[in-house]
């Protein structure tokens, strides 16, 4: 089988001449050399991995805050992320790296937000004969809502200077820190809400508190260690797949990498998704993700890239790259405008996940002469444009009182309630 050039495991290897102790620690992140046929024991792991978390946050939600028990969530669920991500900047192939992290974050918004809103509605029609309208968010969600506007106003200053560096990473890691901060001062879920987890998450919570106590450490511990260990042959037998259809190397990191080292988060996010009740919470599991890698994961980038170098360094991006960030910087801008209100109604879900499929279907097509060689060489341009316009629109009328900023609203009363009463 034909080996990528980009994880090629003989490159890490020479890195440790130059950086013995993180040169240690990438070794054993680039991908094996395995086939295939990998997937058919991985995928089962990965799986039982992201059952075996979604438990752990369930359960651990009525002793901690449940946007802080997801905010741990997310991050367990992203290792995979993080490890393909820092070897491509370990490698300094930028290109790759702003490929990587910008595909995973529209796949996240353009399309496991709106899977969530389907999957909700596909079993509420299914137990009720009702149409599922919208998901509606509890006033404990405003923290994520607010939290998400926070770095998508940094990320629009990092795009108008065109770089990325140390102070933007040390700024990054200031606001993911504050905004856990903030969810570790937010209430746990009420007790009532206990009878409406399924058997194991329930055993767990009715269990004495030193039993309690180590059954969701150890469940988090598990699945993030079977992630961390199974990611690698997974993902690995990914691009052999890959390798065998002939699918780009660059098509291959902005879209079938972000997908698998993501797919832990999408599997206990469905889990949730499915039960209706706790389809906001789902939501939430995929928001605290993106501002996970809105934050830590692009500010661990120069951080990599710079020691890898082997002096402090900037990520400067071209043209190709500032526009890849503009289009999912827009794409974010979208979705955080949509839940403003605190709900995701059906034909926003529909609207994040139709923007993100037409761009999605062209990214194999070379730009070039003909129809479709022209729509490839537009088509980032033109979404780009209609995410800025949209959020535009419904910006103004969120101003003129057609749509409101119950978020901001909602988060200013639990700052009141809780936040202020802490610090007083």
């Amino acid at each position: 089988m034909k080996k990528s050039p980009l994880f090629d495991p003989s490159a890490s290897a020479r890195t440790a001449r130059v950086a013995p102790p993180v040169a240690a620690l990438l070794i054993a992140i680039p991908l094996m050399d395995v086939g295939p046929e990998a997937a058919l024991w991985a995928a089962p792991a990965i799986l039982l991995a992201a059952m075996v978390i979604a438990w752990a946050a369930e359960s651990a939600q009525f002793f901690i805050a449940q946007g802080f028990a997801l905010a741990i969530l997310a991050w367990l669920q992203t290792l995979p992320e993080f490890a393909v991500e820092a070897v491509l900047a370990w490698k300094q192939q930028v290109p790759l790296l702003m490929a990587n992290l910008t595909g995973a974050l529209r796949l996240l918004t353009g399309l496991a937000w709106p899977m969530i809103y389907f999957t909700a509605a596909m079993f509420y029609r299914a137990r009720t004969g009702r149409r599922l309208r919208k998901i509606v968010l509890s006033d404990g969600h405003s923290v994520e809502v607010v939290g998400l506007a926070v770095p998508l106003a940094y990320f629009a200053f990092i795009w108008w200077k065109g770089s990325l560096g140390l102070i933007d990473a040390g700024v990054l890691v200031a606001i993911y820190a504050a905004y856990l901060l903030v969810l570790a001062k937010m209430p746990p879920e009420e007790e009532e809400g206990i009878e409406d987890l399924e058997l194991i998450p329930r055993t767990i919570v009715k269990s004495r508190k030193p039993v309690r106590i180590f059954l969701i450490g150890a469940l988090f511990l598990t699945g993030g260690l079977l992630i961390y260990f199974m990611a690698e042959p997974f993902l690995g037998s990914l691009l052999a797949i890959s390798a065998m259809l002939g699918v780009p190397s660059f098509v291959f990191v902005q879209w079938v990498a972000p997908f698998v080292s993501e797919f832990p988060e999408k599997v206990s996010a469905f889990y949730w998704a499915r039960t209706v009740n706790k389809a906001s919470m789902a939501l939430m599991n995929m928001v605290s993700s993106n501002i996970n890698q809105w934050t830590l994961l692009a500010a661990m980038l120069p951080l990599v890239y710079s020691i890898s170098r082997g002096t402090p360094s900037v990520i400067v991006f071209d043209e190709q790259q500032s526009l890849e960030v503009l289009m999912t910087l827009g794409q974010s801008l979208v979705g955080m405008l949509f839940l403003l209100n605190m709900e995701l109604a059906w034909w926003e879900a529909a609207a994040l996940f139709g923007l993100w499929g037409i761009q999605f279907a062209l990214s194999p097509v070379p730009p070039g002469p003909g129809f479709f060689g022209h729509l490839a060489t537009r088509i980032h341009v033109w979404t780009t444009g209609a995410y800025f316009v949209w959020f535009a629109a419904g910006m103004v009328s969120c101003l003129v009182g057609r749509r409101k900023f119950l978020a901001f609203t909602r988060f200013a009363a639990l700052w009141r309630q809780h936040l202020k009463k802490g610090t007083a």
